[in-house]
């Protein structure tokens, strides 16, 4: 008592002292989470030794020995104190517009780099619930894939691009945002006429789900590219990425079809009575009052669906087309550059981390391909 009144504090009324050193601060939560045991102690210091092994000659060898300027792998091993002594990158640069466009044509490319800029104020809408006019927003986003297809492919008074001229990222991207964005509409019918109580429509409906379910992706690939056009009229010529980009649209809408079905039925009965007793329709009870909700529950399931369908694009290099991993393993392929395999691989596990990391494609795929999600969540409702 003595000291705090020294000190100027009324007893019973002297302030709040700051908790011990050694339970905060980053010394504490080592202790806690790092030293807690005998058995975390250990399994620190392994992952210390192992990091310090692992991560100082790599560094030295991507960063401080690395060469950036060459016109071949022998001129950059002749730049290094011994071959394999430090990163190739100028292979990467070399070959940096053919992992981006493919074999897009050199003058055209400023297309893709528009529909990439196009793509990325078709999020904005999307993203901004309070921006101005957004409802004119959300249609511009549903309308972006016809306006890029355009752009890519040409026609109406742009020079023409062979598809098979499409590869690397930009094919990757191609897959993706048509099949995802093309699958979610297809998919809430599948998923509203495997409901119904038309007998022929819900039969066919299931039998489509199905079946498209039961076959591997693959296969579905594989037919596409070969055994189609033996179904087809002699000298008929069907696009192969117009064929690959219906298959994978139809491979994600049956598996959406599920995803939204979970959602029809976890509405209550009573979500459907209510619409009866408004003296709604069929379909204004589910445009304005079922749907919404159903969606709205199955975002989670939808989204899990279009990351699955994302990884599953570098399935087309079994059939020719040369996504971003197809141009890596055809670019080893050359003479002047053989022998730079870390190079390439590495390169692609910074793309796949950085453009196909989780977050980053949970927000593209959910944001930009559920715009006629959004529409008609929030549009329709309000007719």
């Amino acid at each position: 008592m003595n000291s705090s009144l020294e000190k100027g504090y009324v007893p019973g009324k002297h302030p709040n002292l700051p908790p011990p050193v050694k339970t905060t601060g980053i010394m504490a939560w080592a202790k806690q989470n790092l030293f807690s045991s005998p058995l975390n102690i250990v399994l620190t210091l392994l992952s210390v030794w192992f990091l310090w092994t692992i991560i100082p000659p790599f560094f030295e060898w991507a960063v401080f020995n690395s060469i950036w300027t060459a016109g071949n792998r022998q001129e950059c091993w002749d730049q290094m104190s011994s071959p394999g002594a430090g990163a190739c990158w100028a292979f990467i640069e070399n070959r940096l517009s053919l992992f981006t466009y493919g074999f897009y044509p050199a003058h055209l490319q400023w297309r893709v780099n528009l529909s990439f800029i196009m793509f990325v104020l078709a999020l904005i809408p999307v993203l901004y619930e309070k921006m101005p006019y957004r409802k004119y927003g959300l249609i511009y986003s549903s309308i972006f894939p016809f306006i890029a297809g355009w752009l890519l492919v040409g026609g109406f008074g742009l020079e023409k691009v062979d598809t098979d001229q499409f590869g690397g990222i930009m094919l990757t991207l191609i897959l993706g945002v048509t099949g995802i964005s093309f699958s979610l509409p297809i998919g809430i019918i599948l998923a509203l006429g495997r409901q119904s109580k038309m007998p022929v429509l819900r039969v066919l409906c299931v039998l489509f789900i199905e079946f498209i379910r039961g076959v591997p992706l693959i296969t579905l690939l594989f037919v596409a590219s070969t055994m189609l056009n033996y179904f087809l009229p002699p000298g008929t010529v069907f696009d192969l990425l117009l064929r690959v980009l219906i298959m994978v649209t139809l491979f994600a809408s049956a598996y959406i079809a599920e995803v939204i079905r979970g959602g029809l039925q976890a509405i209550k009965k009573g979500q459907h009575e209510a619409g009866d007793s408004l003296g709604l329709t069929y379909w204004q009870a589910h445009r304005l009052i079922i749907l919404p909700q159903a969606l709205k529950i199955s975002i989670p399931g939808i989204v899990n669906t279009f990351i699955g369908l994302y990884k599953d694009t570098t399935l087309v290099l079994i059939i020719g087309m040369l996504d971003m991993l197809g141009i890596g393993d055809a670019s080893l392929a050359d003479a002047q550059w053989a022998g730079l395999a870390n190079e390439i691989y590495i390169f692609e596990i910074y793309m796949i981390l950085t453009v196909h990391r989780e977050k980053t494609r949970l927000k593209i795929v959910y944001y930009f391909l559920s715009a006629p999600l959004h529409f008609l969540q929030e549009k329709l409702t309000l007719l």
